[in-house]
């Protein structure tokens, strides 16, 4: 198991992930960091925690807004993908979803 040192709001967290799956794990930081910025910005310091919240939500809203687009594609019927590649599609969103709420759970605990 591998580690990746990373920083959220200027504060630095040392993350276990999978071998091979450290540049990931960064460029991810790198994206929630950025979320945290921007609400930071936007509201201040309000404490590690409520930020790592409120970012976490801000990306499954990201999300969800993704998949609705995929819905909304193949219900139209302007999907050129086939029901195969439309499951994978469908798999691989559900599984970022559930890597991100993985990833804040971790923050959230360091």
């Amino acid at each position: 198991m591998a580690q990746v040192d990373i920083s959220i709001n200027a504060k630095a967290y040392r993350i276990s992930c999978e071998d091979g799956q450290e540049n990931r794990i960064r460029d991810l930081a790198r994206m929630v960091d950025a979320h945290v910025g921007d609400l930071v910005e936007q509201v201040g310091q309000i404490g590690d925690a409520r930020l790592l919240v409120m970012a976490s939500l801000l990306v499954a809203d990201e999300l969800a807004d993704l998949r609705d687009v995929a819905v909304d594609e193949v219900v139209e019927g302007e999907s050129d993908f086939s029901p195969e590649d439309e499951e994978r599609i469908a798999a691989a969103i559900e599984s970022l979803a559930d890597r991100v709420e993985r990833i804040a759970v971790l923050l959230a605990g360091a």
